[in-house]
């Protein structure tokens, strides 16, 4: 059994051993590169040493083959010149960027095996950006600034057909070129720039100009062609209306007439009428202001003229019976002689008593007692001031007014002052 187990390990490892030695042999090539195997080869033509392989595998011989890589991916180089000088003899700087490989087919490819087979990725790329800098100032050379600024395209157009010869030689191949800024460090190019723009503006605003003008024009043209038609459609209406309000007043004529005449007629009417209400109403306003106010007027004037006369006969009656009774008193005085003073005085003494007294009603005097009741600054009480006043006469006028009222009887009911005589009110005029 561990005879067995040995001799099956050992075919394990050399199984092993020949699967290993197969995979070493064996070439895989990526579709982004080529493959190249270096030993005894000879092609249709000639012996180049060597067979290329593109995508794919193939085996290679142990010990007389060697196998390299060489990648096609693309390289981008960015180119740029200081200080070219153009046909113009002006110095310029230009900048841009190129996108290359190697080239995986046909001669290129042989001048890639025999010029770059073993460098480096950047070697490569310092190599093409030489390449494409010396060419650049070779195209710089046929050109001037003006070419070079303003037509870019073409500028790379003739720079792309110069560096693919060279480039090819070297068995790389130029896809895009781009000129990315053309510049100067002498101010040739903005000089240009700004002569260019100035034409350029120039001829932005003549063409400005010139539009505006044309656009006036036409809006002008418009307006009036707008005009012109707003004009014919109002004189259209205006027709119209006219036509229509002819129409109309030629057929509603007679019913206006007739409606104007019946309403002037109305209104003459109406007129007439209130011209008759009116005269009523003021021969109503004539009789009623003649009964309320005329006839109660005339009415208190009658009875105010006969008061007046009726007052007039009395005071002629009373100035008649108070001159007789003067002149009688006057015949009484000189009959009398010397009493006839005392007298006069007791008759006026009746009207002042009845004066004083009569604030006090329903008093019978039975007897006067004079009480002193002058104050030093001229007040008193009324009694006081009657009491001093009968005293004064007693002493001055050797007159007793209480001993003559004994006598005579002299009493509240005799001495009462007269009722005046009541006047007759004065009916009120009514007003309407």
């Amino acid at each position: 059994m561990e005879v067995v187990a040995v001799i099956i390990g050992i075919s394990a490892l050399a199984f092993l051993a020949i699967l290993l030695s197969i995979k070493s042999l064996v070439v895989i090539c990526q579709p982004s590169e080529v493959v190249i195997i270096s030993g005894p080869a000879r092609r249709a033509d000639e012996v180049v040493g060597y067979r290329a392989i593109r995508g794919g595998r193939a085996l290679r011989i142990p010990l007389f083959e060697v196998v390299d890589r060489m990648d096609l991916t693309n390289m981008a180089v960015d180119v740029g010149v200081r200080g070219a000088y153009t046909r113009d003899g002006v110095p310029i700087n230009v900048q841009g960027v190129a996108n290359l490989k190697i080239d995986g087919g046909g001669p290129g490819l042989d001048n890639a095996v025999v010029r770059l087979l073993g460098k480096s990725r950047g070697e490569i790329e310092r190599l093409a950006q030489l390449t494409l800098e010396a060419n650049l100032r070779g195209v710089l050379a046929r050109l001037t600034p003006d070419e070079v600024n303003q037509d870019k395209k073409k500028f790379a157009e003739e720079l792309i057909e110069e560096a693919e010869v060279d480039l090819g030689r070297l068995g790389l191949k130029l896809d895009t070129l781009k000129i990315q800024t053309v510049a100067d460090e002498v101010g040739y190019l903005d000089s240009i720039g700004r002569k260019v723009n100035a034409e350029l503006i120039r001829r932005a605003r003549i063409a400005e100009a010139d539009r505006k003008s044309e656009a006036a024009v036409q809006a002008a043209s418009n307006m009036q062609q707008t005009r012109v038609s707003q004009v014919n459609a109002e004189k259209e209406i205006a027709e119209a209306e006219a036509q229509k309000r002819i129409i109309s007043a030629t057929t509603q004529r007679p019913a206006e007439v007739a409606r104007e005449r019946s309403g002037i007629e109305a209104q003459i009417a109406r007129a007439e009428a209130e011209l008759r209400v009116q005269a009523a109403r003021i021969e109503q306003v004539r009789l009623q202001l003649d009964a309320d106010v005329v006839a109660p007027a005339r009415a208190y004037k009658s009875q105010q003229e006969a008061e007046a006369q009726a007052k007039v006969a009395k005071i002629r009656e009373d100035g008649k019976a108070t001159a007789a009774g003067l002149r009688e008193l006057t015949q009484t005085w000189i009959k009398a002689g010397s009493a006839a003073r005392e007298i006069f005085l007791l008759e006026k003494l009746r009207s002042l008593v009845a004066i004083m007294v009569g604030t006090v009603k329903n008093v019978h005097i039975d007897q006067i007692t004079v009480v002193g009741d002058q104050r030093s600054d001229g007040s008193g009480t009324t009694a006081g001031k009657v009491a001093s006043l009968l005293e004064q006469l007693k002493s001055g006028a050797d007159i007793d007014l209480a001993d003559l009222a004994k006598r005579v009887g002299v009493g509240t009911a005799a001495v009462a002052p007269r009722p005046a005589p009541e006047r007759p009110a004065v009916p009120p005029i009514p007003r309407k």
